[in-house]
C-alpha cells in the first residue's frame, strides 16, 4: 500500500507523489518568536516531526524546512516592555524552543531559517507583484495585495471572497482597497526602532507576515514544492496569502499537498495565548516527562481535535508505562523491521493512511501483550523499532519507569484489587503484568492465604 495524506486544498485523501522521485520537499510555518512555546506549538512540530519521521522511514530523502518569525508587531511590542532589542529577544526564545522540542524528540529541521535574514527576497517578490498589478501603493506608505485580482483566492479554505467579506467585524483599514487584501510592507512609523527599519524602493518599512513566508519557501524549496504544512488555524488568512503572492507572483502552483493539524482545545476552545488559556510545554513538564507529553499527541490522530487535560496526560503516562514495562521484562534484541511481519504490516498499513497514530499504538500495545506472554527479545526489539517511528520508546525502560514511580497507598491497592480479579478470571498473564509493573516501581507484592500486601523494595 502505497502513502495517502489528507490534501485541505482537495478536500480529500490523496496518493503521495513527490515532484522529485525520491526527494520530498516540506515546508512547515514555525513560530513567532515573542514568547516560550505553548502545547499548541507543540502538537504543530510533533505533527510535522511525525510526517517527516514516516517520510524517511518510507525510502524518501527528506528537505524540511520550519522558518522562524522574528519581526512582527507582538515582537516590537514585547522587547519594547522587557527594555531589550529585539535581536536578544527572538535569540532568547529560540534558544528556549529549541530546548522545548529537543527535549520533546521533535527533530531539528533541515534549514530553520530566519525571516529577517531574507528581507531581499521579500522585496523581490513584492516587486514582482506590483509589477503584475497584483500589488498597490496606499496612503498610508504600506504596500498591500490586491486579493481581487487573483483569481484563485479563497481556494484552500473553500470560499468565496464575498464568503470571506461576511466574517468582517471591523471597517476598512486605511490604505486599504478591501478589508480582504493584505499587508505586503508595512511602512516604518516613527516610534518604532530602527533595528526593524529595512530600505526598500517603497521607503523605510518592514515585511508583513504572510510574504515571509512565502520568501523563505521559494529560496529554500523552489516556486513549486511537495508539502506545506501547519495549524489548521493558518489555513486562512495566512496560507491563502501564501498562495496568492506565490502563484500570484510565478504562475505555477505553490505546494501540491497542504497538511494540517487540529487544535489543542481546553474546554471546548482553542489553546491560544491570544485567548489566556495555554499551558506552555516548560509548564507541562514541570510535572510530567518530556515523551509523556509527546505520546499524549501522537495516541491521537493530527487532524483531530485534542482535548487536554492532566487527567489525559496521566492517562498517557500509565499507557507508556505499560509500553516500557515490556521493555524491562524482556529486554529488547536489535532487529530490523520486516515490514512483511503481520504487526509491523499492520503498523505500516496505520501509518499509511494519512498518518493513522491511533492505529499504529494499538499494534505496540498488541506487541507488548506478546512479549508479555511470550518473552521473545526479538518481539520486543521490534516493539521499540516500530516505537522508533512515532519518536517513542527509545529511553532506558527502568529510568522511565523508575521516573514515574509516584503511587500511592490508593494507587496500590487499585492495582492489588485489578491484580486479584485477574486471577479469579484465571487471566494469569494480565496479573503477571501487574505484579512486574509494581516491581519496576519498587514495589513488592506479598501473597498469603489471607491475602496480598506489599512493601517497598529494598
Amino acid at each position: 500500500m502505497s502513502f495517502r495524506i489528507y490534501n485541505t486544498l482537495s478536500r480529500g485523501l490523496e496518493e503521495f507523489s513527490p515532484i522529485e522521485p525520491g526527494h520530498v520537499r516540506m515546508y512547515v510555518c514555525g513560530i513567532t518568536v515573542y514568547d516560550l512555546c505553548h502545547v499548541g506549538h507543540a502538537r504543530s512540530m510533533i505533527a510535522s516531526d511525525l510526517l517527516q519521521r514516516w517520510l524517511k522511514t518510507s525510502g524518501y530523502r527528506v528537505t524540511f524546512v520550519r522558518n522562524i518569525t522574528d519581526i512582527d508587531d507582538k515582537i516590537i511590542r514585547r522587547a519594547t516592555e522587557n527594555g531589550e532589542t529585539i535581536r536578544a529577544l527572538t535569540d532568547r526564545m529560540i534558544a528556549a524552543m529549541y530546548q522545548d522540542t529537543d527535549a520533546l524528540g521533535i527533530e531539528r529541521p533541515t534549514h530553520d531559517p530566519r525571516a529577517t535574514d531574507y528581507v531581499p527576497q521579500m522585496l523581490s517578490i513584492i516587486g514582482l507583484l506590483e509589477q503584475k498589478g497584483l500589488a498597490y501603493r496606499s496612503d498610508n506608505g504600506d504596500v498591500n495585495y490586491a486579493v481581487r485580482k487573483f483569481p484563485g483566492y479563497g481556494k484552500l479554505s473553500g470560499k468565496s471572497l464575498d464568503e470571506l467579506r461576511a466574517g468582517e467585524r471591523v471597517a476598512v483599514p486605511d490604505g486599504k482597497q478591501d478589508p480582504l487584501d493584505s499587508v505586503l510592507w508595512k511602512a516604518a512609523k516613527p516610534e518604532e526602532p530602527a533595528e526593524v527599519k529595512w530600505p526598500s524602493v517603497w521607503g523605510p518599512g518592514r515585511p508583513g507576515w504572510h510574504i515571509e513566508c512565502s520568501a523563505m519557501s521559494c529560496a529554500l524549496l523552489g516556486e513549486s514544492f511537495d508539502i506545506h504544512g501547519g495549524g489548521a488555524d493558518l489555513q486562512f488568512p495566512h496560507h491563502e496569502n501564501e498562495i496568492a503572492q506565490n502563484e500570484g507572483a510565478f504562475g505555477k502552483p505553490m505546494a501540491r499537498y497542504w497538511v494540517h493539524n487540529g487544535f489543542v482545545n481546553i474546554d471546548n476552545e482553542k489553546m491560544s495565548k491570544s485567548l489566556g488559556n495555554f499551558f506552555t510545554i516548560r509548564d507541562v513538564l514541570k510535572k510530567y516527562d518530556a515523551e509523556t507529553l509527546r505520546y499524549f499527541i501522537v495516541r491521537t490522530h493530527y487532524r483531530s481535535p485534542l482535548n487536554y487535560s492532566n487527567v489525559h496526560l496521566d492517562d498517557a503516562r500509565g499507557a507508556l508505562k505499560r509500553l516500557y514495562t515490556a521493555l524491562d521484562l524482556v529486554p529488547p534484541a536489535a532487529v530490523a523491521i520486516d515490514w512483511a511481519q503481520p504487526m509491523a504490516a499492520r503498523f505500516k498499513a496505520a501509518m499509511d493512511e494519512d498518518l493513522g497514530t491511533p492505529e499504529a499504538v494499538a499494534v505496540l500495545f498488541d506487541l507488548a501483550g506478546e512479549v508479555n506472554r511470550s518473552g521473545s527479545s526479538e518481539v520486543s526489539g521490534l516493539l521499540k523499532a516500530l516505537g522508533a517511528c512515532l519518536g517513542l520508546l527509545q529511553g532506558d525502560p527502568k529510568a522511565f519507569l523508575k521516573a514515574g514511580a509516584s503511587l500511592d497507598e490508593a494507587a496500590i491497592q487499585a492495582l492489588i484489587a485489578q491484580r486479584a480479579a485477574a486471577k479469579a478470571a484465571k487471566n494469569f498473564v494480565q496479573a503477571d503484568r501487574i505484579r512486574h509493573e509494581l516491581q519496576a516501581q519498587g514495589i513488592v507484592l506479598k501473597d498469603s492465604a489471607t491475602g496480598t500486601t506489599w512493601e517497598a523494595a529494598q
